[in-house]
């Protein structure tokens, strides 16, 4: 049964379960449904008043840490590289709506594999070109990271994005992080304001 994570929380993923090696990370977010009868509310009055919300198109990347600092600009996994260099961590590719129930996007990771140079995978979630947009998280609802089992295919663990994001552009979901030779998971849940992948990953340099 998976365990439901609160914002903070730390959890082993390795200790207990020396068997786990690939891990799917799934990430997901709903645009906020719009006033259905065109009058009345903001988004309404933006977005034509349709009971279908704002077209959003949110990315998730993984920044890979060598000591919690983001060393060369291989070191990111996202909708334009979809695969670290030695393809442990393997990204299946850009959702462009967030329409749907599930994952809108999923990163394989093999942990046995990363290199031990790295010490942490943060995933985060960006608006694209949301300056242009003038979009923010408070127009998604339903964010959420997951970690799955691969093998077992068994849920691990789920941590619901519950916070009010409104007027944050970024979102830094979670981590995957080494203790040792033990692999653990760490629900983060901050959102920022930067407007671009290449602001959020200066926080690491």
């Amino acid at each position: 049964m998976a365990i439901t994570l609160e914002k903070g929380q730390r959890v082993d993923l390795t200790k207990g379960n020396p068997g786990l090696s690939k891990v799917m990370v799934g990430l997901g977010w709903d645009p906020v449904q719009t006033q259905k009868n065109g009058k009345g509310g903001l988004l309404g009055s933006l977005f034509g008043g349709g009971s279908k919300g704002p077209e959003i198109d949110c990315d998730a990347s993984v920044i890979m840490l060598q000591d919690d600092k983001f060393v060369d600009k291989s070191d990111l996994v996202y909708f334009g590289k979809l695969k670290s260099d030695n393809g442990s961590v393997q990204h299946t590719g850009d959702n462009l709506t967030g329409e749907g129930d599930g994952d809108d996007e999923q990163v394989f990771v093999d942990l046995k594999d990363v290199p031990q140079k790295y010490n942490k995978l943060v995933f985060v979630v960006n608006i694209y070109d949301c300056k242009r947009r003038k979009q923010d998280f408070g127009m998604i609802e339903n964010a959420f990271i997951r970690l799955q089992d691969t093998q077992k295919r068994d849920e691990m663990l789920r941590y619901n994005l519950s916070d009010d994001y409104s007027g944050r552009t970024t979102l830094i979901a979670g981590e995957l992080y080494r203790q040792g030779n033990e692999w653990k998971f760490a629900a983060v849940g901050e959102g920022t304001t930067d407007a671009s992948l290449s602001e959020i990953v200066q926080r690491y340099v």
